[in-house]
């Protein structure tokens, strides 16, 4: 039993707490029966309206602790049968009652408090809490001595057992709060059979119902193993052990349609298991060679939820302990009723769950691109495990000319809303950054877009674009926090970017700035959860991040931290109260491309111009002793420069890049990208793009803001990579 669990105390009887005094025949014969269950709310009334003053002795027999609330836990029904009414036990009359503090708790009668009256103690017109026995079941008594629970014992018993089960918010926190609620107090062994797989909402499972066993619980071996004994005499006769009573079930279920455990199911209520029905159901739920307790010790209990039945649960008690009572299927109804709600509410958890899972997932890229002149690493974080979804992003996507561009931004709120509004703002970012905008222009766009989304559509953005060629970096701001730049010798700083306005704030204009990126600088992009909590403000946590970042790039000396590690030791400052909002974490390491692998012509568009292209490429190809693919190449740059000299009107670019692949790039100032298709045998011409298809590794077209640019890929010899 769990002992810090609202149900963990268990009233005792006796004058203000204290242990039970030995009762007379006559005194015994003087208490009232137990108190059935309908009858629950008339015996309260009347416990509360015979309380004693404060001071006075209260009756021996009258509960300590009825406040029932959860610091109390009211015990299950464990008394033994009732005699006539009006009658008490023999057993119990001459038998001391034990406190209820497990075996040896109690150390026999208490004398009476000074002035109690006999009369008052043997006339009391109360139910009584009394240990269940020697072995830890505490249970609620009934009458003095007949061990039957009493109807406001079993109502709060209830109470505490439903809202510890309520408690749960997963599959398995809702059966464990049923296991360790029933088991010892209700039950010693409980077996829960859950639908495998569990249907969700308003699904209709095909095929047959399997239940598979999902938890058991029952008293450990020690305490199964001892009786009601006496604990002072070691020589007195005690029981055989008792069997383990839960760990011989059949782990897997298949229910027969028109069988008897279908029956059981769909009857929905409680049965005992020496009935008809459930000596023919048990076997076939809990296995033919499994061992069930004679009598009433066995209830069966389907589970049903909210449109059907998605389980059953069986309640099993020693055969030295008593046996269930017709009241204490009431009690396991409310137990299961209350547990397959609490089933049903977690799949529709889990399914809410799953869905803001794979919401997010697609809404943030899969993989990143690894462009030539930069490595990149991300990391992103939900805000709680409650809330997965958010309105943070990272993107990075890859421009013409080797470049790549760098957006991380976040969404007011982090909501299946937030996330919505955030996968259209992505999704608008990479059609901008397709046209080769610049980044002021990009968010300037963006910002038209999130009005047109709606007035309270708030996010910040930073969108950076890299040329690894150039060696510098454009970057411009809407309301983000600034970016941080690691130099490769463990110097951090702070890039200074104008902060702008948030996006959808409107009428407000964009500035970038245009700043160096050396070889093995890494810049960091993130989203304010990263640097912002309650208990630090923004730019406290921008500066422990930068040195943070000093004291990663400390431990590699000269050479820059690798990103992955790089990126988990900068989630690791975040503390345990550090986590108010979903992180996106966006890393990019400058590698660049040197100088000596870029060759770069202006062409004017002229007839000879394509034969000045290929002189030029020749050339450069033998200088980077790149002889094998100077057919190639010369056939290829000459098919696209003579599409472009025939539409262009301003000067032609031709650039030629190695790196791990040899890339041709043609500019011009014609927006019409050029489409491959089949020429008929009597055309002249449309044959150029098709020779590009075949023999190229990779090629397409980019639509600029000035034009547009044909590029192409060939691999490098083997001698060359």
């Amino acid at each position: 039993m769990d002992s810090g669990s609202p149900a963990g105390r268990v009233p005792a009887a006796g004058p203000r707490g204290g242990g039970s005094r030995a009762r007379t025949p006559e005194a015994a014969s003087a208490a009232l029966p137990a108190v059935t269950a309908e009858r629950a709310s008339a015996v309260a009334a009347d416990n509360d309206a015979r309380e004693p003053a404060a001071g006075a002795p209260q009756p021996e027999g009258a509960t300590a602790a009825a406040d029932g609330g959860d610091g109390a836990r009211a015990t299950a029904p464990t008394g033994h049968p009732a005699g006539p009414e009006g009658a008490a036990p023999a057993a119990a009359a001459e038998r001391p009652a034990v406190t209820a503090g497990g075996p040896g708790g109690g150390s026999g009668p208490e004398p009476r408090p000074k002035g109690a009256s006999t009369a008052a103690t043997d006339t009391a017109h109360r139910p009584a809490t009394e240990a269940a026995g020697a072995a830890g079941h505490p249970g609620p008594a009934g009458p003095e001595g007949t061990g039957h629970p009493a109807g406001g014992e079993r109502l709060r018993f209830v109470g505490a057992a439903t809202r510890r089960i309520a408690r749960g918010i997963d599959l398995d926190e809702i059966v464990l709060g049923l296991c360790r609620a029933t088991v010892p107090t209700f039950a010693d062994a409980i077996l829960v059979y859950l639908r495998d797989p569990l249907p969700v909402g308003d699904e209709r499972p095909v095929g047959p119902v399997v239940l598979r066993l999902r938890r058991t619980d029952q008293l450990p071996e020690h305490v199964r193993g001892t009786g009601e004994g006496d604990a002072a005499d070691p020589e007195a006769e005690r029981p055989e052990p008792v069997p383990d009573l839960a760990g011989c079930a059949a782990e897997r279920c298949e229910v027969r349609i028109g069988g008897p455990l279908a029956e059981v199911l769909r009857g929905v209520r409680p049965v005992f298991g020496d009935s008809s029905a459930a000596r023919a159901a048990l076997p076939e739920l809990l296995g033919d060679d499994r061992p069930v307790p004679d009598r009433q010790r066995t209830i069966l209990a389907p589970l049903r939820g909210r449109r059907r039945v998605i389980g059953a649960a069986v309640f099993v008690r020693r055969p030295d302990r008593a046996a269930f009572e017709n009241d204490d299927l009431l009690v396991a109804a409310q137990l299961a009723t209350h547990t397959a709600l609490g089933v049903d509410k977690a799949v529709l958890y889990g399914r809410e769950v799953y869905i803001a899972d794979e919401l997010q997932r697609t809404m943030l890229p899969d993989s990143l691109p690894q462009p030539t002149g930069v490595r990149l690493a991300s990391r992103y974080l939900p805000a709680a495990e409650t809330a997965r979804v958010g309105g943070d992003w990272y993107d990075a996507i890859p421009l013409p000319g080797n470049r790549v561009a760098l957006v991380v931004g976040d969404v007011m709120g982090h909501s299946m809303t937030s996330a919505a509004i955030m996968g259209q703002l992505r999704t608008t970012a990479q059609t901008l950054a397709g046209l080769d905008l610049p980044p002021a222009e990009v968010l300037h766009h963006l910002d038209e877009q999130a009005q047109r989304l709606g007035s309270d559509r708030m996010a910040t953005c930073m969108y950076a674009v890299y040329d690894p060629v150039a060696h510098r970096i454009v970057i411009a701001n809407a309301g983000h926090p600034p970016p941080i730049l690691l130099h490769r010798g463990g110097r951090a700083e702070v890039l200074r970017v104008p902060p702008g306005a948030p996006i959808g704030v409107g009428g407000v204009d964009f500035e970038a700035v245009e700043l160096d990126a050396p070889a093995g600088a890494t810049l960091l992009l993130y989203t304010d959860g990263l640097v912002e909590s309650r208990i630090r403000d923004v730019w406290t946590g921008i500066e422990q991040l930068r040195e943070r970042l000093i004291e990663t790039a400390r431990l590699t000396g000269p050479n820059p931290p690798p990103l992955e590690p790089l990126c988990d030791e900068v989630l690791g400052m975040l503390g345990p109260g550090d986590r108010d909002d979903d992180i996106a974490l966006l890393a990019a390491r400058f590698e660049g491309i040197a100088p000596s692998d870029v060759a770069y012509w202006f062409l004017d568009p002229r007839p000879q111009t394509a034969r000045q292209a290929r002189r030029l490429a020749r050339r450069a190809l033998t200088r980077w002793g790149l002889e094998e693919l100077t057919d190639a190449v010369e056939l290829l740059v000459s098919e696209v420069i003579t599409n472009a000299v025939r539409y262009a009107e301003r000067p032609i670019t031709l650039r030629l890049l190695r790196t791990d692949v040899l890339r041709c790039e043609v500019g011009d100032d014609v927006p019409q990208l050029p489409r491959l298709r089949q020429a008929r045998p009597s055309d002249e011409g449309g044959r150029g793009l098709y020779l590009v298809n075949r023999l190229a590794r990779r090629w397409g077209a980019t639509r600029l803001s000035t034009g547009k640019v044909v590029w192409f890929e060939l691999a490098l010899p083997a001698h060359a990579r």
